[in-house]
């Protein structure tokens, strides 16, 4: 009885795993059929399953080399498939062959990233992200579908969608860093700072939940490249021999 529970425990992360692929799937076909705001939150309750997959897995010991493809695979889907997919028929087929190149080039792209990851993983900083992670090109992407849903103004600028999805495919595969919250410092000094950022963000999600969203993404995707601009302009010249 003890080994059947055994391998019960072990299973459990993975459901959540085939739980984020199921509604990526879902997600997928509300796309196809024009349902692109509920699309759009299925692409973010994917995100919350993934999310819990590998907590559960650290709480319970039971990680696995079968546990970090499956997720990985399942990443594919649910943040480089779906979110693709969602942009296309959102807006990409508006314009034939770019459309088209955009969404491709997301997902090839977001295959390099997340095969980088796998490969880079064990010797980098688990503090920061080289390169946007996938998940957050994907929230990135849906939620400023929702923008573009909710506020009729925009909708005649829809190709600055895919410009926009088409540079974070780019940011990707770039070696920008990019903060990792799986490890955050909860010492005294550092707790209450996170506390009060956490509150704030609530709050604004609170009020406004799509601008909210799109408003921390966006920064969060536009602080790595203004930190990379930023090393790269006060960065000393070597000193001449």
């Amino acid at each position: 009885m003890a080994g059947r529970q055994f391998h019960l425990i072990y299973i459990l992360p993975n459901l959540f795993t085939a739980a984020s692929i199921f509604t990526a799937v879902i997600a997928i076909v509300s796309a196809i059929n024009g349902h692109f705001e509920k699309s759009a939150w299925l692409i973010f309750l994917s995100l919350v399953f993934d999310g819990l997959d590998g907590r559960i897995a650290r709480l319970t010991h039971t990680t696995s080399r079968f546990g970090v493809e499956f997720d990985s695979l399942a990443d594919i889907i649910a943040f480089g498939v779906a979110p693709a997919l969602l942009l296309y028929f959102f807006a990409g087929h508006d314009y034939g062959r770019l459309g088209i190149l955009v969404m491709a080039l997301y997902i090839i792209f977001g295959a390099i990233r997340l095969a980088r990851f796998n490969i880079m993983s064990p010797n980098t900083d688990p503090t920061v992200f080289i390169g946007v992670p996938i998940p957050a090109a994907a929230i990135f992407v849906s939620v400023w579908v929702l923008m573009f849903s909710e506020y009729e103004s925009l909708r005649s600028y829809t190709v600055l969608l895919l410009i926009a999805a088409l540079l974070v495919s780019l940011l990707m595969v770039s070696n920008i860093r990019y903060p990792s919250f799986k490890k955050i410092n909860l010492e005294k000094p550092a707790l209450t700072k996170t506390l009060i950022v956490l509150i704030i963000a609530a709050s604004l999600i609170y009020l406004y939940p799509v601008e909210g969203f799109a408003l921390i993404i966006s920064l969060y995707v536009v602080w790595g490249v203004v930190r990379a601009a930023r090393t790269l302009l006060t960065r000393r010249p070597p000193k001449s021999v």
